[in-house]
């Protein structure tokens, strides 16, 4: 695979937008996003230049681009970093240590050339590389119709833990969690 994987910086604020707003024409973004286009495209310039530069820290969200070999950023992950006590950012409080994997997307272009499982190795090697307590789980939520994310989960290794919720503005459909637990093996001495 000839795409970079790397984690973002807080000055590519405009290709941090541009492909959210990409993302959010998807003809899957009202199954896979909580905010509509019109919603996203409407934040003002300083809105974004904060979401970047707090998701290039790595303090309480990481975020992960696919740059093609044309500099093209091809797709991008978010990780959320949850901890018992901390805040709520989705759901119920976290009960143990964890991560959220949240913001998923490739452009239907590089869609099949592994893509989006490179995106999930380099977010769940940083959830498990996590200083402090060891990560012990990290999570997604997947709206039920959404097929074609849920195969890809799947494929990856997540499975479902048996937890829904509802969808935000639909409590009639169900975001179903998955999973992928932390191996023995992935433990490292800090």
């Amino acid at each position: 695979m000839d795409y970079v994987i790397r984690g973002i910086r807080a000055d590519e604020w405009e290709r941090a937008r541009d492909i959210r707003l990409a993302a959010l024409r998807d003809p899957v973004a009202p199954l896979a996003f909580l905010e509509s286009y019109e919603q996203a495209a409407a934040r003002p310039d300083t809105f974004w230049r904060e979401r970047t530069a707090d998701a290039a820290t790595g303090r309480h969200v990481r975020q992960f681009v696919a740059e093609a070999p044309d500099g093209e950023w091809a797709g991008t992950a978010s990780v959320l970093v949850e901890r018992p006590a901390g805040e709520v950012r989705f759901g119920a409080a976290a009960e143990r240590y964890q991560t959220h994997l949240v913001g998923v997307f490739v452009r239907p272009e590089h869609r099949g050339r592994g893509v989006v499982d490179a995106l999930f190795r380099e977010a769940i090697d940083w959830s498990w590389a996590l200083p402090g307590p060891p990560v012990e789980r990290v999570r997604l939520y997947v709206h039920e119709d959404n097929a074609r994310a849920a195969a890809s989960y799947r494929r990856i290794g997540f499975v479902p833990s048996g937890v829904t919720i509802p969808m935000e503005g639909d409590p009639a459909a169900r975001e179903l969690e998955f999973e992928v637990r932390r191996h023995p093996a992935a433990d490292v001495t800090r």
